[in-house]
């Protein structure tokens, strides 16, 4: 496959993944922040999943006062944020039009309708209605996406590609979400199952669609220690790092090249250490380490992979 095919693919996914884990990101904090709490706590709720998804100096930039209403308007409608849910659908919709005949028609239209409908969207609506279900309707479009993908792509490289994008972008931002509440802990209470309010873990659980796998898995109360578990080491919940590199790892080596042994060797690398790996030695470690840690080795994969198969980037 060329090149240039593969990166608009890997790409036109990584883009949709991107907008629905950003829709993912910010239900959860937009719930978190309804609870009774001061102003304070809001804005470092707000600022925390700013840092994390290293877009604060940039919404500062162009929000100096504070509120809510403008994170929403920065991390959904901003023309000018890369990060944005526009911006997202955008992409994915234009680099799907530049591989249009490498698509069937079905995803190139659920692609088209997505990116049309978005630009009916405006911050007073969702606000009037609530935005919970705007954010929704985005996670819908990307299950939507990915059903077509996966029910009418014919099983070869492009597909692959397509899911490399996925799998990749999805372990970035599951550990994201993961370090916006841990970010949010006291220092010293991360290993404490008893310092986090129910409500708060049960949205995070819900904002990953894990709170029913949770219920049936542990059938106790929730825990800090077995909500990291289930996203970070469990290999059949389908957003945990686990699986996420599991896919990684599997596409990978279906579309491998003379050049990309050291890239497969690495995700395997990961793939095993999520594996075999244990929640009590990621604590004792430190979880805000590990999560940095981890979403540095998705970006040097990330690289690699580019490197590897894609347009190399340029200056």
């Amino acid at each position: 496959m060329l090149s240039r095919t593969a990166d608009h693919l890997f790409w036109m996914a990584r883009y949709m993944e991107r907008a629905e884990s950003t829709a993912r990101i910010l239900d959860v904090t937009y719930r978190l922040s309804l609870l009774p709490q001061n102003g304070e706590d809001v804005k470092a709720m707000w600022d925390g999943l700013l840092k994390i998804m290293e877009l604060q100096d940039a919404f500062l930039a162009r929000h100096p006062v504070f509120s809510t209403e403008a994170v929403l308007e920065f991390m959904i409608f901003d023309r000018d944020n890369p990060g944005s849910i526009y911006r997202c659908l955008r992409a994915s919709r234009e680099n799907a039009h530049a591989v249009r005949g490498t698509l069937t028609s079905e995803l190139w239209e659920t692609s088209n309708a997505s990116w049309l409908k978005m630009r009916d969207f405006t911050l007073a609506k969702l606000m009037e209605s609530g935005p919970e279900a705007f954010f929704e309707w985005v996670k819908y479009r990307s299950h939507l996406s990915r059903g077509v993908t996966i029910g009418t792509m014919l099983q070869d490289e492009a597909l692959r590609f397509i899911r490399l994008g996925t799998f990749l972008e999805r372990a970035d931002n599951t550990a994201r979400i993961l370090e916006v509440k841990y970010l949010n802990l006291l220092p010293g209470a991360e290993d404490d199952t008893h310092s986090s309010d129910y409500y708060q873990w049960s949205a995070l659980l819900h904002s990953v669609s894990a709170f029913e796998v949770y219920r049936k898995v542990y059938r106790d109360q929730i825990t800090p220690m077995r909500v990291a578990e289930l996203l970070i080491l469990r290999a059949d919940m389908p957003r945990s790092l686990a699986r996420c590199l599991k896919e990684v790892h599997t596409n990978l080596s279906r579309v491998a090249n003379a050049r990309s042994a050291e890239t497969e060797r690495l995700a395997g690398e990961l793939e095993s250490h999520l594996h075999f790996g244990r929640i009590e030695r990621i604590f004792e470690r430190g979880m805000r380490k590990y999560l940095e840690d981890f979403r540095d080795c998705i970006f040097d994969l990330g690289c690699r992979i580019s490197d590897d198969f894609l347009i190399p980037a340029t200056a």
